[in-house]
């Protein structure tokens, strides 16, 4: 082999290997072609709140002016906003809890959402109402927020206005993942009372939907690692390596033909 084909074979390895491929890219692949195994959620459980959480509560009543009292709106809707949540929502203070109108502070820390509205229709019937005054009591988390970072379309903060969201929502809603970006390798750090846990999720795979952090909770920090191509600059596609090539080449010429002269 003579050193001209020595360059070639090195200039092509070096031209794939810098490119992205395909199968990188691609979400939820069914790599097990043989395996019909059902889709089976794994994260069912429901979310239980933690301090710094904000809740939405409204109290319904046959006369809403009975009501009215218990209502930290004086009995006007609240907005559906990051803003309008932050003002008039009951957040969840250092000691687990809330602090209502006429009813004061109740506890809601490690409960559900559920349970948490339940104990308040009970308080509510126990105090203050009989049946007949038909009491309806709706409570929800303030959004659906998380954190993600790294190599994605748009960073930081988001809230969603679901009550459940899976990674590949949380992710489309952050602009998606770039190119670089390792779908093979996401993080997911969630955060418990008694301290945190982080799940790898390879998002490339079919399999993904039965992870325990597939469906997100409120909370949820997710990190995109970036792939090796883009550290070294290469490129993300088979131009852009060639590209680059093409410059290292004719830099490695001029400066052989300067040298020479």
């Amino acid at each position: 082999m003579n050193k001209t084909s020595i360059y070639i074979f090195l200039l092509l390895s070096v031209f794939f290997t810098s490119c992205v491929p395909t199968k990188d890219l691609i979400y939820l692949q069914n790599k097990d072609k043989d395996n019909n195994e059902a889709v089976i959620p794994s994260n069912q459980k429901p979310y239980r709140l933690q301090t710094n959480d904000i809740l939405t509560i409204t109290i319904k009543a046959i006369d809403p002016k009975m009501v009215e009292i218990f209502s930290n709106t004086g009995g006007q809707a609240a907005q559906i906003s990051d803003q309008g949540s932050y003002y008039t929502g009951y957040s969840v203070d250092d000691h687990g809890n809330i602090r209502l109108p006429i009813l004061g502070e109740i506890n809601v820390l490690g409960f559900t959402v559920e349970e948490v509205r339940i104990k308040i229709e009970k308080q509510l019937h126990e105090q203050y109402f009989k049946n007949e005054a038909g009491i309806f009591v709706t409570v929800k988390l303030s959004g659906f927020r998380y954190t993600i970072n790294g190599e994605v379309g748009s960073t930081g903060t988001k809230v969603i206005y679901q009550d459940k969201v899976n990674i590949m929502e949380a992710i489309a809603n952050a602009g998606d993942i770039t190119v670089t970006g390792d779908r093979k390798d996401v993080k997911v750090i969630r955060r418990y009372p008694q301290g945190s846990e982080t799940f790898s999720i390879d998002l490339t795979n079919g399999k993904a939907v039965n992870s325990p952090c597939f469906y997100l909770q409120p909370n949820d920090y997710i990190y995109v690692k970036p792939l090796k191509q883009k550290t070294w600059g290469t490129g993300k596609t088979g131009i852009e390596s060639l590209s680059t090539i093409i410059t290292i080449l004719s830099l490695a010429t001029t400066t052989f033909l300067l040298l020479k002269n």
